[in-house]
């Protein structure tokens, strides 16, 4: 089986351009693993405040949310290269000001402004990435590898992402580290640019649209609920695993085990893109997050750190799994007129889905605790699973109206 899953990442790897696209999609990510923790280092430092930090975090990737699926729209409608180059430049000229903060004097609202600012214009690097790979592609097992190794760079990158982090506070200043993150989400674009990615893109400026885009097709709306539902789990449990360290005391727990559930989701993206199943992708999503609530539930009932260390693992290994399939249904659902807005669309339901777990999460941990918050994790995982086995009977009634 080793055997054959080494010759199957050898023939992708052989493919023309793939090792320059997957050196970038690594590289232009970094920015996902830097760019919120610095930010919310940086403002609390300037102002003492950490509700003050965590509003222009919050700003940044609300607006980033809402903007999505607009860029996106513009993007199939006209291509990529208008908006790579605005939000390319106005990204980062929205972030310097947040980084002059101090020396120009601004008050805290102006600075969470500017963090919203910076979050409108945010490239949409990751959604151009995963379009990408659908052009690339038309053999769906090859797209099925690549969209598995992207989730495992995107787990690189935010693991990563904090360590570069950490030793840029540890040298340096808070305000240091987010000058780093800065200056990579300002190479972000040109690297792009600069990687065969642009060549393979292909969009249809004259298809015929609806006003609602790819929201008129229910399977879409299937999946994007399902991967709100989800990504609404992670929000949970990377605020229970701190929540079980305090409950511990033992404070640094927290960064192991979440650096654990990341290294789990990368091993997990790995075997998942090497192995070749015969199920349907929309047979295999239920089964992989039912699967995935086991462990979960285990975790609420654990009061050691060893236990919960392996279920965190355990748990992390589906997560990439999940993102590969929740990709490769927007890719074969979404029409081709709707090829990137229907990925912003998927985007924003991460954002949105993570950011509301994390808020609820906070608020559970200060009443039952972190049991309740991995409970809760395990209780959204089943309602994706639920959710999800109905794209299988909406697939079937399409088949059958044809």
């Amino acid at each position: 089986m080793l055997a054959q899953a080494a010759a199957r990442y050898r023939t992708f790897l052989r493919e023309p351009d793939i090792v320059p696209l997957l050196v970038t999609s690594f590289l232009t990510r970094l920015p996902l693993g830097t760019l919120s923790l610095s930010l919310l280092l940086h403002v609390r430092s300037l102002t003492g405040s950490f509700a003050t930090a965590g509003a222009a975090v919050g700003a940044y990737l609300l607006l980033a949310a809402i903007t999505a699926p607009l860029l996106g729209r513009i993007i199939d409608r006209r291509g990529p290269a208008l908006v790579l180059a605005v939000t390319g430049a106005a990204c980062p000229l929205a972030l310097c000001v947040v980084l002059a903060a101090a020396p120009l004097a601004l008050a805290p609202a102006t600075t969470i402004g500017a963090a919203g600012l910076a979050g409108a214009f945010a490239p949409p690097i990751s959604v151009l990435t995963r379009t990408m790979w659908r052009y690339r592609f038309d053999d769906e097992r090859m797209r099925l590898i690549a969209y598995a190794i992207d989730g495992v760079l995107v787990e690189l990158a935010f693991t990563l992402g904090p360590a570069l982090v950490a030793l840029l506070l540890a040298v340096a200043s808070p305000t240091a580290a987010f000058g780093g993150a800065v200056l990579l989400t300002a190479l972000a674009v040109p690297l792009f640019f600069l990687s065969p990615a642009l060549k393979y893109w292909h969009h249809q400026p004259d298809a015929e649209r609806s006003l609602l885009g790819p929201l008129s097709e229910p399977r879409l709306i299937v999946v994007y609920v399902v991967t709100f539902l989800f990504t609404f789990c992670i929000g949970l449990t990377e605020i229970g695993y701190p929540g079980f360290a305090t409950f511990a005391g033992a404070t640094a727990l927290s960064g192991v085990l979440l650096a654990i559930y990341s290294f789990g989701s990368a091993v997990g993206g790995l075997v998942y893109g090497a192995l070749h199943l015969h199920l349907p992708a929309d047979r295999q999503l239920p089964l992989i997050l039912a699967a995935m609530a086991l462990p979960l539930a285990l975790q609420a009932l654990t009061a050691s750190p060893w236990p919960l260390a392996t279920l965190a693992f355990l748990g992390g290994t589906l997560i990439a799994p999940v993102f590969a399939l929740t990709a490769m249904l927007v890719t074969s659902i979404a029409p081709p007129r709707y090829a990137t807005e229907a990925f912003t669309w998927l985007s924003t339901c991460i954002v949105s889905g993570v950011g509301a777990g994390s808020a609820i999460g906070g608020r559970l941990l200060e009443g039952p605790g972190y049991t309740a918050v991995l409970g809760g994790a395990a209780a959204a995982v089943l309602g994706a699973a639920a959710c999800a086995t109905s794209l299988r009977l909406r697939a079937l009634r399409v088949r059958a109206a044809r």
